[in-house]
């Protein structure tokens, strides 16, 4: 399997597929690279370069002690970059993955160019923290409310997240059983610190000044029916702190939508990265 080695001597698992316009996919908590298989395989498809990664302590990648906030999480998408030469990349983030879009643009694109556009998909940016300058974010109760269900029963929590996560009830054939199951498998890959430290760093990380650095076209994806990021304090409040930003609000769509909305999401994809 590929992997490559970070500059603080951590191993990422990584999938580099295709040839073309590079498109570097970066999954949400808490899953890994496989949650990107049906959009990767397209893009692959129609022409494109496809690369996906591991995020650290998830999935294949090594399951470290600490090195769980933003700073670390982009400088370990530099390194994927770099190892891969990437130039004129189009960085797609899922969820918390948005965040490490953010912070790549504002620590490190200034002084490589590797990117050439921006989407956020889902995305937890600009800030999801409730406090005085964003009132409207969610309470510091609910993220401490993850942490401890993860602690207590991390299999249990995460069945019922992965019903909320595609907006399924029970008895709901929306999504099947089967691919609830999949998602939960990827989930528990995962080291449950890492699952726990990224709780804190989703949950507290403000990426508004890094929204207002952005020098390349960006694309905002996001269900209107999210109810993990929704959508009036996510991408709503996005899209007017980017420079240069088009909205797609994906109408009733849950926070999930790379597989409930699986073809038009690739289609988006692939005409913003053509375009």
């Amino acid at each position: 399997m590929p992997f490559l080695t970070t500059n603080d001597d951590v191993d990422l698992f990584f999938n580099d597929w295709g040839t073309g316009r590079p498109i570097v996919l970066v999954h949400g908590w808490p899953l890994n690279a496989d949650m990107w298989a049906y959009t990767a395989n397209e893009l692959v498809n129609r022409g494109f370069r496809v690369v996906a990664y591991d995020r650290r302590g998830f999935g294949r990648s090594e399951q470290t002690t600490a090195g769980y906030d933003y700073d670390t999480f982009s400088d370990d998408l530099a390194n994927i970059m770099d190892y891969l030469q990437l130039e004129d990349a189009v960085l797609v983030g899922f969820s918390m993955g948005g965040g490490e879009v953010a912070r790549y643009m504002t620590r490190h694109q200034p002084n490589g160019r590797r990117v050439g556009k921006a989407v956020l998909v889902s995305a937890v940016t600009p800030y999801m923290a409730e406090d005085e300058s964003n009132p409207d974010g969610l309470s510091a109760e609910t993220f401490d409310g993850f942490v401890d269900a993860l602690k207590k029963d991390r299999p249990g929590f995460l069945a019922g997240f992965g019903k909320q996560f595609f907006g399924v009830d029970d008895g709901s054939d929306a999504v099947s059983s089967a691919y609830l199951d999949w998602t939960q498998q990827m989930a528990m890959m995962g080291s449950l610190r890492a699952t726990i430290a990224c709780v804190n760093a989703f949950g507290e990380t403000d990426f508004r000044q890094d929204l207002k650095s952005f020098d390349v076209p960006a694309l905002v994806i996001h269900g209107t029916g999210d109810s993990i990021v929704p959508f009036d304090i996510s991408a709503k409040k996005t899209v007017e702190m980017l420079p240069v930003a088009e909205l797609k609000a994906y109408d009733g769509a849950p926070h999930g939508l790379h597989y409930t909305s699986q073809d038009r999401l690739v289609n988006d994809i692939a005409e913003f990265a053509t375009n």
